[in-house]
């Protein structure tokens, strides 16, 4: 990716202390699920807290406790549309994103493809694409405890394009505005993936909107 970095270097040491907190966090959740045994309804909802982690950090956590774990060991019947909040809702978009950029990236350095010379094009879009496909799987197969139902194809299709294109506007405005103020940092660097993960949390916000039309018409489900 070529790109002038402009980033500060105090900035290095935060990205480094935020990454390193997040696999951590990551790490804590997955072992309460899957060493502690605290399961969810479905393999897809313990990926997405798992997945929370790597772009929320350290903040994954209370948040799970509060609607993931308690949710998971809870007797009480819970439909997706009132049980947990539209915030909650939005994780598998982040989950997707955040594994779409693993992905992704180092996909489109290695194919060294751009578009009018530029990288960062083709990397919004593969990025995209694979969010969405990874969002249509998850829509597909979260059925069971703390959802509503299984999405039909073509609602689980609709919910991932709405979903991802509304999140875009936050993640990948985030990236054209770091390219073209030159403070997008090489991709090696830890700076480059903390601003990913900042990206990732304005996609969340711009989503939105979306996600909570969505639940309303449960066509979208929060993980459980």
């Amino acid at each position: 990716m070529d790109m002038t970095n402009r980033v500060p270097e105090w900035l290095t040491p935060i990205a480094w202390t935020f990454i390193t907190l997040a696999l951590l966090s990551a790490a804590a959740i997955a072992y309460d699920v899957y060493a502690r045994r605290h399961r969810h309804g479905t393999v897809a909802a313990e990926i997405v807290w798992v997945t929370s982690a790597l772009y929320l950090g350290p903040f994954a956590l209370p948040l799970y406790a509060r609607h993931g774990r308690t949710a998971q060991i809870s007797d009480t019947p819970r439909t997706a549309a009132t049980a947990q909040p539209v915030a909650v809702a939005g994780l598998p978009g982040g989950g997707a994103s955040a594994v779409a950029h693993l992905i992704g990236v180092p996909v489109v350095i290695a194919s060294g493809l751009t578009i009018a010379g530029i990288d960062l094009w083709v990397m919004i879009i593969v990025i995209g694409l694979l969010a969405m496909a990874l969002l249509f799987v998850y829509e597909r197969t979260a059925s069971g405890r703390g959802t509503s139902r299984a999405s039909s194809a073509g609602a689980a299709a609709m919910a991932a394009v709405l979903t991802v294109l509304a999140f875009d506007i936050g993640m990948g405005g985030w990236m054209l505005l770091l390219h073209f103020n030159e403070y997008m940092p090489p991709v090696d660097q830890g700076s480059f993936w903390f601003l990913m993960q900042v990206g990732i949390v304005l996609g969340l916000l711009t989503g939105y909107p979306a996600v909570t039309w969505l639940t309303r018409r449960h066509e979208t489900v929060a993980p459980a």
